[in-house]
């Protein structure tokens, strides 16, 4: 019988009598069952999901955020094999931490979680507090990350709302509140505060979460034939899943021209470290220079007194959040003495020490090692 109650009856919605439409705390209560045997049997097996600790929750939200699940499950095992503590995280040195990051991007993200980390172990004895607001006020940490470890780890009844919660709730309520704006979200933890249960709150954070990035996708129509909320979502109803969320369109990116050299020499490629402030700070580039440079240039650029310059390198584009870097290259080989802010690197130093961004990445391919 409680197999059957298991299977049968926490899947039972509540339907609205027509013309009477619940508010939208009430139809997020009713949502609350189906949604919570949804996820029961669809979660998604995820490492930090194994051992649900407040580091480990902590560490995958911050990876989490603007990055696939799928590109950070493998950063998320080599980060918590190396920094297993926050004393760990605390104590590492800049440069190894942010090679351990290197490829997942947004690196300030990195930056502030040493910087957390150090707080951590001073004030709360190495543990995360288990409170919402102190988790707050540390570096890095906003309301959806004190939300996912306060109700995770802690099993406190707070909201964590992300991307796809903003998305799929604006899509069962019906709301036209462009989720693009601090507002929208503040309304919207209001929200799923006056409803999320004191028993589990972690699960259903995830449970929302988990509807929001497999079924009311980000790209692309909704699932709602496989959506265990089809009944109560108010835009299925309506038929209005094209036109919610409102989203305000994003602004353009500045495009900045650059060149970018694969410099040989006889002790190894050249690299060197950017500044400590602004994009990319303190992390490791191949040489380059604004503008789109042609060979003639390309000594006084790079201050090289005597080099050859080997072969035109293909155009490539990354695209930062407000920034887009068009490059072309070239492959030079430089003679002689070099700028002290020259760093000359062989293949494993490149791949063990120096962390290079993948801003660099199709450049960084045709490095031909000797």
């Amino acid at each position: 019988m409680d197999m059957f109650k298991e299977n049968y009856y926490d899947r039972l919605q509540v339907l609205e009598r027509p013309g009477q439409f619940f508010t939208p705390e009430d139809r997020l209560k009713a949502a609350e069952k189906p949604l919570m045997a949804w996820y029961k049997e669809n979660a998604r097996e995820l490492p930090w999901r194994e051992k649900p600790e407040a580091y480990r929750v902590w560490i995958s939200e911050i990876m989490l955020q603007q990055t696939r699940v799928e590109a950070v499950k493998p950063y998320f095992e080599r980060f918590i094999s190396e920094l297993p503590t926050v004393k760990a995280l605390a104590q590492v040195e800049d440069d190894r931490l942010m090679k351990l990051w290197e490829g997942l991007g947004y690196y300030s993200r990195a930056r502030n979680l040493k910087k957390a980390a150090i707080e951590i172990d001073g004030l709360y004895d190495g543990q995360l507090p288990p409170s919402l607001e102190k988790l707050k006020k540390l570096p890095g940490i906003g309301s959806y990350t004190a939300g996912a470890v306060a109700s995770i780890a802690y099993g406190i009844p707070a909201p964590a709302v992300d991307g796809n919660v903003l998305r799929a709730v604006s899509r069962v309520t019906a709301s036209y509140e462009d989720i693009t704006k601090q507002s929208a979200k503040n309304k919207m933890e209001a929200l799923i505060g006056k409803v999320i249960p004191k028993t589990d709150p972690g699960s259903y954070n995830q449970a929302l979460i988990e509807i929001g990035a497999l079924v009311c996708v980000p790209n692309g129509s909704p699932h709602c034939n496989i959506c265990p909320l089809a009944s109560l979502c108010l835009a299925r109803i309506k038929g209005l899943t094209g036109e919610l969320p409102v989203k305000s369109g994003k602004k353009e990116r500045k495009i900045v021209q650059l060149t970018v050299c694969i410099i040989e020499t006889n002790q190894g490629i050249l690299i060197r470290k950017r500044e400590d402030q602004g994009l990319l700070a303190g992390l490791y580039e191949l040489p380059n220079a604004e503008g789109d440079l042609q060979e003639k240039d390309l000594g006084e650029a790079f201050g090289l007194e005597n080099y050859e310059v080997l072969e035109r390198l293909p155009a490539a584009k990354h695209i930062f959040t407000h920034v887009e870097w068009h490059m072309n290259g070239f492959r030079l080989k430089a003679f002689g003495k070099l700028q002290e802010s020259y760093i000359p690197v062989k293949e494993k130093q490149l791949e063990g020490e120096y962390p290079l961004p993948n801003a660099f990445k199709a450049y960084r391919k045709l490095i031909q090692w000797k």
